[in-house]
């Protein structure tokens, strides 16, 4: 009995255990479930890493130091007492761009009934000569007549620049003549040549209606004599730095002076002559505002000039969003001669 009934547990535990296969099976995918379960996190975890590598520093992190700012200068606003009243916050500086917009539409539309009146008037005989709108300039058209002054002064300067640096790069007796007088005027303030300018274009424009008013020549030629150094000095570096090499190949070649210049010298100095040309741009921009309030340039300038002198409890507010978008328009003018350097850089041929 004793060894049938061992011969009967074994034969048992052997059907048991050729079921625990069945079960075993079916308690696999339940760990496995349970494993992806845990290791889900990590996944998503690393996606999300990756996503603040890619976009942190150049998304995320601009966000996040503007509304730093946007939050100190909130909070410490109001502490700072002026004589008109408390320093402006944020909410404030919107609320007056908000109004110098609304005054804009009041303005065309005001612009609008003029000239429809004076049609009629005009049609019906009792008018024979039209004249122009002359309502005061709103914001935006002071912002486009600083853009107007600063594109002919950076277009002044530029084609002032570039043929007096190359030739200071092909040249090093040339250069050697210019740089003291390079150096001298390089640092000159736009405060200073402002009389002179000023001196100089009212005994040159002596017309009571000239093309372009006085201001904005005055205006466009002071940032001319303040933004053409940095043109010229990498203009003529970059001219001076052009492979020698290109250079004996051009004399093997018997290029002429203007066939070397665009096939050789030209290309080779692009990149340089571009970033002169963003410097300039750039310094042009900030010299433009102090020029604008001498000179009285309807511009943002005179903009500002005008608001600190009115002294009404918005002027500060007003003056602190035309600070703001004289940066923001700075920031795209410089935007614009980078992809414009970018191009020119990838685009070039020697």
């Amino acid at each position: 009995m004793a060894t049938a009934f061992a011969d009967v547990e074994p034969k048992g535990m052997a059907q048991a255990q050729s079921e625990n296969p069945v079960t075993q099976a079916a308690t696999e995918p339940a760990a496995s479930e349970s494993k992806a379960e845990k290791a889900a996190p990590p996944a998503v975890l690393a996606k999300v890493q990756d996503v603040i590598a890619k976009f942190g520093k150049g998304l995320i992190a601009p966000i996040l130091g503007i509304a730093a700012f946007l939050a100190i200068w909130a909070a410490l606003a109001p502490q700072v007492d002026t004589s008109l009243g408390a320093l402006p916050g944020p909410l404030e500086v919107a609320e007056q761009g908000v109004a110098l917009y609304d005054e804009w539409q009041a303005a065309n539309v005001a612009k609008a009934e003029f000239y429809e009146a004076q049609d009629g008037r005009i049609a019906a005989g009792t008018q024979a000569v039209a004249f122009n709108y002359a309502g005061p300039p709103t914001f935006l058209d002071q912002v486009l007549t600083s853009l107007k002054t600063v594109a002919l002064g950076f277009i002044l300067a530029t084609v002032f620049a570039v043929p007096i640096g190359l030739a200071a790069g092909l040249s090093p007796m040339f250069n050697a003549a210019i740089n003291p007088l390079v150096q001298i005027m390089k640092p000159v303030s736009p405060l200073a040549w402002l009389p002179i300018v000023t001196m100089v274009v009212s005994a040159t424009v002596s017309s009571a209606d000239p093309m372009l008013a006085k201001s904005f020549v005055i205006s466009a030629i002071v940032v001319m004599l303040c933004s053409l150094w940095p043109t010229l000095i990498n203009t003529a570096i970059g001219t001076a730095s052009i492979d020698k090499d290109l250079l004996n190949v051009g004399r093997v070649l018997k290029l002429g002076w203007f066939a070397k210049l665009t096939r050789l010298v030209l290309p080779s100095s692009l990149p340089y002559i571009f970033t002169g040309m963003r410097l300039s741009l750039g310094v042009g921009w900030m010299v433009l505002i102090a020029a604008e309030m001498l000179a009285q340039n309807p511009g943002l300038g005179k903009f500002v000039w005008d608001e600190f002198q009115n002294g009404s409890s918005q002027s500060l507010a007003r003056i602190m969003f035309a600070v703001i978008v004289i940066g923001l328009i700075g920031f795209l003018l410089d935007r614009i001669m980078m992809m414009l350097q970018s191009l020119a850089n990838r685009n070039h041929t020697i």
